[in-house]
């Protein structure tokens, strides 16, 4: 850019600058008395006003008898707002002219306290509790309904309105409700377990294990619903079935005994007898000595003492 576009340009950016200024001030004044919300004079309230269509932006504060003003105004409409803390934001608009203007006088009201939807959140559900322990499912599932319907946001909270209607055996809509919880967080493995568990007591056993089988066994840390699964594939002549589903739960969980019990009932029932043999006894091994499952392990090893 050459010297004298440079100066150019300084010298537009002057001229512009020049004509807001001439253009924001004049003559008019305004002034006027804040009182708070006993009626007392409102000290060192913050005074902004703004004219239509002008970037300068007027200040001034109240004195301690809550009076103020403000001069050099062009005419035209103005804004202004009155703030102070504990107290709710006020505006007024105000047509200044070039001679002196009515005053304004203003009362202040105390603002609303802010109450943390969290203590409320957990003030409330903790009466939802109370009347569910009481059987009272209905009445707790309101509570919990009016606050998500208050508070979009704590959508987490189907999962209780799901429990209340499980509690009532009404699995379909217990489903709907877990159902927002898991389409928002589809990486949750409690609602997805939970939403699992749901499907197989309505009888949508393969629904269930679609879920699981998405299920990052890595992040699990209750495999309880895998395992009842796996027995519920057993119990429905699918051993292959509920071997997929304990071989993953055994890679995840090594030291879970009961996992090579059930194992060895999905061999037994696919009649591999070898298989079985061989995890009953990892299974005696390993377990503890009041495992539920150690008795009837020790019976079958007896069973099939001479397979070989």
């Amino acid at each position: 850019m050459t010297h004298a576009r440079k100066l150019a340009l300084i010298l537009l950016c002057l001229s512009l600058a020049t004509s807001v200024w001439a253009q924001a001030k004049g003559n008019g004044r305004i002034n006027g008395k804040i009182v708070d919300d006993q009626g007392k004079p409102a000290q060192n309230v913050q005074i902004r006003g703004m004219r239509a269509g002008d970037a300068l932006v007027i200040e001034a504060r109240t004195n301690d008898k809550g009076e103020w003003q403000v001069s050099g105004l062009a005419a035209g409409k103005y804004t202004f707002e009155f703030m102070k803390e504990g107290f709710d934001l006020q505006r007024v608009e105000v047509a200044i002219t070039e001679n002196r203007n009515p005053p304004i006088e203003m009362k202040l009201s105390k603002a609303a306290p802010t109450v943390d939807p969290n203590v409320e959140i957990q003030a409330e559900v903790g009466k939802a509790v109370a009347l569910q322990k009481e059987g009272k499912q209905a009445d707790a599932r309101k509570i919990i309904i009016d606050l998500i319907t208050k508070y979009p946001a704590a959508y987490r909270l189907n999962a209780f309105v799901a429990n209340t209607y499980e509690a009532e055996k009404n699995y379909d809509k217990a489903i709907e409700h877990l159902k927002i919880v898991v389409d928002k967080e589809p990486a949750d493995i409690e609602m997805i377990t939970y939403m699992a568990e749901l499907l197989t007591v309505k009888g949508n056993k393969a629904e269930a294990q679609k879920l699981l089988d998405g299920v990052d066994m890595s992040k699990v840390t209750d495999p309880t619903m895998f395992l009842n699964m796996a027995i519920s594939s057993i119990n429905a002549d699918k051993p292959d079935e509920a071997l997929a589903t304990l071989d993953r739960v055994n890679k995840a969980f090594p030291t879970r005994a009961d996992v090579l019990y059930y194992r060895a009932r999905a061999y037994i029932k696919g009649k591999k007898m070898v298989e079985a043999k061989a995890e009953l006894e990892k299974y005696v091994a390993m377990a503890p000595p009041d495992a539920r499952e150690l008795a009837d392990a020790k019976k079958l090893l007896e069973q099939l003492k001479d397979v070989k």
